[in-house]
């Protein structure tokens, strides 16, 4: 075994932090729901599943999000995980919030969760907790409801880049 200097009291840098986090690649998700009979939603990249018993999964929102606070008044959330051809999707759910849902095809379950249609995996959700994290929220999501078609592939945020799993033969 080689021992080399790794080096600590750094100067932590925003855009460098940003740019070591995005090595690792993640899915993207959407969460959304219908709020006073309006569509509320976001995609957001940090999803990742918890627990089994009880089933909770999990995804970060920045504290400073203007549609974090609208959104967690829903008395549940649809979570889609978004399907390799949703790059666009991706993109026009991170853009102005009156249009997001423009063009798409959703569905509405009977407690306001939304979901993309043709997304891998869909979940209704409830909130289970919030935790304060530095600039962020995670946020704790209990799953009430699953849906997931055999066929798929999700898409991958790398590199501040969309892409797509290689075909695995």
């Amino acid at each position: 075994m080689t021992i080399s200097s790794f080096p600590t009291n750094q100067d932590l840098d925003p855009s460098r932090l940003r740019k070591a986090f995005g090595i690792f690649p993640s899915g993207v998700v959407s969460v959304a729901a219908v709020i006073d009979g309006v569509p509320v939603g976001l995609a957001a990249s940090s999803f990742r599943s918890e627990s089994l018993d009880p089933p909770l999964v999990s995804f970060s929102i920045a504290a400073s999000s203007k549609t974090w606070p609208d959104l967690r008044r829903a008395t549940h959330l649809g979570v889609t995980v978004l399907a390799s051809h949703h790059g666009d999707v991706a993109r026009q759910l991170a853009g102005e919030p009156e249009t997001r849902f423009n063009g798409l095809a959703v569905s509405v379950s009977d407690k306001g969760a939304l979901v993309v249609d043709d997304g891998v995996a869909h979940f209704d959700t409830t909130i289970y907790r919030e935790v304060e994290a530095g600039d962020h929220i995670i946020v704790l999501l209990q799953i009430r409801a699953v849906e997931h078609p055999e066929a798929g592939s999700p898409l991958v945020f790398h590199r501040s880049a969309f892409g797509r799993l290689a075909d695995s033969a």
